[in-house]
């Protein structure tokens, strides 16, 4: 018989569960809340109790704690392996697998849900495991309604999900509201949040995402009244903004476009070879330039040197900076 040395407290059953542990190797999640069901214990107790069990070896794992001997392992049937469908991309079948066991799942009754939030309250992680597996439908019904906004369907489930840990960790169960109803909005919002933060090449403030969405769903209602494309001036009547904000904020709207983007049905030419270089001269100017100088230069030639170098230097007409009367007439050796 194996002896137990815990510093934990003086409770039969949490023993019990250690004893078990340790003859057996491993213990899994639905013996451990089976067993310290009736049992008060705080989330440092609760943290003490599963290091214990791990620093002794003892494995914690899900369904079935039975071993089997060497030769009684059971063998893999092969017609019961899954078979990788090569026909769809690898994230729907990642995204298929995954419907498939958050499915598996059943939904929580109110009384389990203050059950399990009176376990999380003690700090016992697997029931926070629990609820958190138990809503995960939720998040996949809440990410569905943000699809087409920049983010894949599983960023958007992901995402979701964080918010879902967060509900769970915020869950007040005795104001009496269902779980659901609480952890929509924090799933609501960090899909939201993610959205604004990464669904764009250039990143928006998420205060002005709040405008933008608000300036889209006023412009909406106008097409419908008015079975038109509203004007700015119109939506910024509804919102109580002026017209230059509401158009500022529809021109963050736009999805930046590459320049190196393809044009024409040959696609050889890119987007970039049509944008008009804004700091370079116009053929017009360059070429006006060109035979004003060729006149100047013609008729310079036809006076005197000294007089020619004169104008040169107080108009830098040979490339040097124009100079004042003095300095022309140092150069010269004259006065003004």
């Amino acid at each position: 018989m194996l002896t137990v040395d815990i510093s934990l407290p003086d409770v039969e059953e949490l023993h019990k569960l250690v004893q078990d542990g340790l003859e057996k190797g491993l213990l899994n999640y639905d013996e451990i809340a089976a067993g310290l069901e009736d049992v008060e214990l705080t989330k440092d107790q609760v943290e003490d109790f599963y290091t214990y069990l791990i620093d002794h070896g003892v494995e914690l794992v899900e369904g079935e704690t039975h071993k089997h001997p060497p030769h009684e392992q059971p063998q893999p049937e092969e017609e019961k392996a899954p078979k990788l469908d090569l026909s769809v991309e690898p994230s729907l079948d990642s995204l298929r697998l995954y419907l498939r066991e958050i499915g598996k799942v059943p939904l929580l009754t109110a009384d389990q849900e203050v059950y399990l939030a009176k376990r999380i309250e003690r700090g016992d992680m697997f029931a926070k495991r629990q609820m958190i597996e138990a809503n995960l439908r939720l998040v996949v019904s809440i990410a569905k309604s943000y699809l087409g906004r920049g983010l894949s369907f599983l960023d958007l489930i992901q995402e979701g999900s964080l918010g879902l840990i967060r509900a769970v960790e915020k869950f007040d169960y005795r104001k009496g509201y269902k779980f659901s109803t609480y952890a929509t909005w924090w799933i609501r919002q960090a899909v939201t949040r993610a959205i604004a933060d990464k669904a764009r090449t250039i990143r928006i403030p998420v205060h002005m995402v709040e405008k933008l969405n608000k300036v889209v769903h006023i412009e909406r209602q106008l097409v419908q009244r008015l079975g038109r494309e509203p004007r700015p001036d119109e939506i910024a009547e509804e919102l109580e903004m002026t017209t230059d904000e509401v158009r500022e904020i529809l021109r963050m709207s736009q999805l930046p476009v590459s320049l190196e983007k393809p044009i024409g049905e040959e696609e050889e030419s890119e987007l970039g070879d049509f944008v008009e270089d804004e700091s370079a001269e116009s053929p017009f100017d360059t070429a006006t330039l060109s035979l004003r100088r060729e006149d100047i230069e013609h008729a310079l030639s036809a006076l005197p040197e000294r007089e020619r170098q004169v104008i040169e230097l107080r108009f830098g007409l040979s490339g040097s900076q124009p100079c004042t009367l003095e300095e022309v007439g140092r150069a010269f050796g004259v006065t003004r």
